[in-house]
């Protein structure tokens, strides 16, 4: 079974965690980059003289980039395990697991580690005013875990207590509230932090739908080589 859940989660993690490194290039590390210009002062909102108001972007890097995409193997690797993991613990009950059926338990991870948090505490760009960074995790874990059992307990409960104790979980967190700064200050202009947040989670979604159905086919295959022996 361990020798599963790790085959498994490795083609899955690592597959996904290159697709993620692709699309974060392309797609959020830009708008990054940019908000990095705000914050070191090459630019001010409402003050740039329009000569430079857009200047070049820092162009490719190496050690950053190569640390990017090792970050983002590992990351993955590390959320397919806690995939896998669950997989197999559903397919002791019998429930048959295959990538389309991966694929819903890849938005629900997603829906765990990345929406849930940002309903409340969303991605933001470098600059901006935050709270305690030991609070900020806290209220982070507190999120994952409540969420992911809630999420548990709506698909596999069996009765309205279940199914009502599913939903006060995930919404407990933000009805307690997440942590914030007492004033909200940043020298970014508040779109580039729209377009950041909304990027970087729309990226999440794509890559934790490609994890599921992945981790999904790659369980799959594993039990079927397993009964084929």
């Amino acid at each position: 079974m361990f020798q599963k859940i790790l085959t498994s989660a490795l083609f899955a993690g690592f597959c996904a965690g290159l697709l993620a490194a692709v699309l974060q290039f392309v797609f959020v590390q830009p708008v990054l980059l940019h908000a990095e210009l705000y914050e070191g002062g090459d630019l001010v909102h409402f003050g740039a003289d329009p000569v430079t108001a857009h200047p070049e972007l820092p162009g490719f890097d190496a050690m950053r980039d190569g640390l990017s995409v090792l970050f983002s193997a590992l990351i993955y690797v590390g959320y397919a395990l806690i995939l896998v993991a669950a997989m197999a613990m559903a397919a002791e009950r019998d429930i048959q697991i295959d990538a389309r059926k991966g694929l819903l338990w890849g938005i629900a991870g997603f829906v765990t580690f990345h929406f849930a948090p940002a309903f409340s505490m969303p991605p933001e760009v470098p600059g901006v005013a935050a709270a305690d960074v030991g609070l900020r995790q806290i209220w982070w874990w507190s999120t994952v875990t409540a969420t992911g059992i809630g999420l548990m307990l709506l698909a596999f409960g069996s009765n309205w207590v279940a199914w009502g104790a599913g939903f006060a979980l995930i919404l407990a967190p933000h009805i307690w509230g997440a942590p914030h700064p007492d004033t909200l200050i940043g020298p970014v202009p508040p779109e580039i932090a729209a377009l950041f947040a909304s990027r970087a989670l729309g990226v999440g979604l794509i890559v934790w739908a490609i994890l599921g159905a992945l981790a999904g086919y790659f369980w799959q295959s594993e039990n079927q080589e397993e009964a084929i022996a």
